[in-house]
């Protein structure tokens, strides 16, 4: 490291000198002298106008530029300062499979990741590299910057409501993941105090089909109540980015919008995949790739517990009238396949009634004609002894 010390009484630098044990080459020039760069390298302009290069030190090392360590250590800490402010300080509320699956792609982008839940999961947190908070104040006073909601559907009222939220920031940012909107919209608009920011988001993907890479899986989200300060848009953005570097294809839609979408893709999904499940279907020999569909089909929704299934069900209004849909055209489509076999039996048990059907339409005009089958024979009545029998014109009188 080069530097300048000049002395205050005389206005001019002692000579240079070098240190075994801290090599600090100090250039020789006047006070007040200024620095230059020009193409045959850096230059020192003093006041009286001479020009002074520098000089090889005594132990035979040239110096090239006076702050060649200089640029690299100032980008360096800025490059280290812009990093350190796109880091979140994220605190998961509901540290079951879901929270944990975001808790290990959070720390793996380097964001400091703290849990709390109300079963116990210190060992998991800890291989995981998140801190773990079984008391709910613990937690909360750690101050996170981010709460991110990953209970279950069915208690994420109750979690909400027993969140001491005062021990808190009050600009923190409040996120859910659920997999229906307006409920969890409602809810946070309703419970959190109007300082709090709130983010609904909801990643269409989960611990099997998100088990890879992330890159292409939809995420759905609506700021629906951010602070106008610059500070907190930047954090909501740092939230959102970290999903955008994961290759999440960003969907900014209302929660309105996402439900009624919803109904008709995933509840209808997990409705199918839970029919063919408990029908145990099993894979064969013979498989076609559309079996193999159906199959990750069951898996990927019969891995998930039948409380998220429920909850699609009672916090999406929509998924009734979805419901109502899948039996109807369940029954269409029974309808078609009963009649059509209704209509080959009665055909095949009574061919004179389709013969004289077909004769009765215009002579099956418009229709594939039918062949008409021979009248059946009278039997031939043989005459009595008293009867005459005519030769004369051939015929028989009975």
């Amino acid at each position: 490291m080069l530097s300048k010390r000049t002395s205050s009484t005389q206005g001019y630098t002692n000579a240079c000198s070098t240190s075994a044990s801290h090599f600090q080459p100090v250039l020789c020039i006047a006070s007040y002298s200024t620095w230059s760069m020009s193409a045959a390298g850096p230059r020192f302009v003093n006041t009286m106008g001479r020009t002074t290069r520098p000089q090889r030190s005594i132990c035979g090392i040239k110096i090239l530029a006076i702050d060649a360590a200089q640029p690299f250590d100032y980008e360096h800490r800025l490059r280290q300062q812009k990093n350190d402010e796109s880091k979140l300080k994220v605190g998961i509320v509901g540290f079951g499979t879901f929270g944990q699956f975001l808790a290990k792609r959070l720390v793996a982008r380097g964001h400091k990741v703290i849990a709390s839940s109300r079963t116990p999961y210190d060992e998991i947190a800890r291989k995981i590299g998140v801190e773990f908070f079984q008391d709910v104040d613990d937690f909360c006073e750690e101050h996170p910057e981010v709460v991110l909601l990953a209970s279950s559907i069915l208690s994420t009222e109750s979690v909400l409501r027993n969140l001491p939220v005062q021990r808190l920031k009050r600009n923190t940012l409040f996120v859910d993941v659920l997999s229906v909107k307006v409920f969890p919209k409602q809810l946070l608009l309703r419970e959190l105090p109007p300082e709090v920011d709130i983010l609904c988001t909801h990643p269409m993907f989960g611990p099997d089909s998100g088990k890879g890479s992330w890159q292409g899986l939809n995420f759905m989200y609506e700021k629906v109540r951010i602070g106008p300060d610059p500070k907190r848009e930047r954090r909501v953005e740092n939230f959102l980015k970290f999903f955008r570097e994961e290759g999440c294809n960003m969907v900014e839609m209302t929660c309105e919008e996402h439900d009624r979408q919803a109904a008709s893709t995933q509840f209808i999904t997990h409705t199918v995949g839970r029919v063919l499940g408990t029908m145990q279907l099993r894979s064969t020999e013979i498989n076609t790739k559309g079996f193999d569909a159906l199959l990750n089909l069951v898996n990927n929704t019969t891995n998930d517990s039948f409380e998220l299934y429920y909850g699609l069900f009672l916090y999406n209004k929509n998924a009734t009238d979805e419901l109502e849909r899948l039996e109807k055209a369940f029954d269409t489509v029974k309808r078609q396949l009963f009649g059509r076999l209704h209509d080959i039996a009665r055909a095949q048990l009574f061919p004179m009634d389709e013969v004289q059907k077909t004769n009765g339409n215009g002579n099956g005009r418009g229709a594939q004609q039918t062949p008409a089958l021979p009248a059946p024979r009278q039997p031939l009545a043989l005459p009595s002894g008293k009867e005459a029998i005519s030769t004369s014109n051939s015929t028989i009188d009975v």
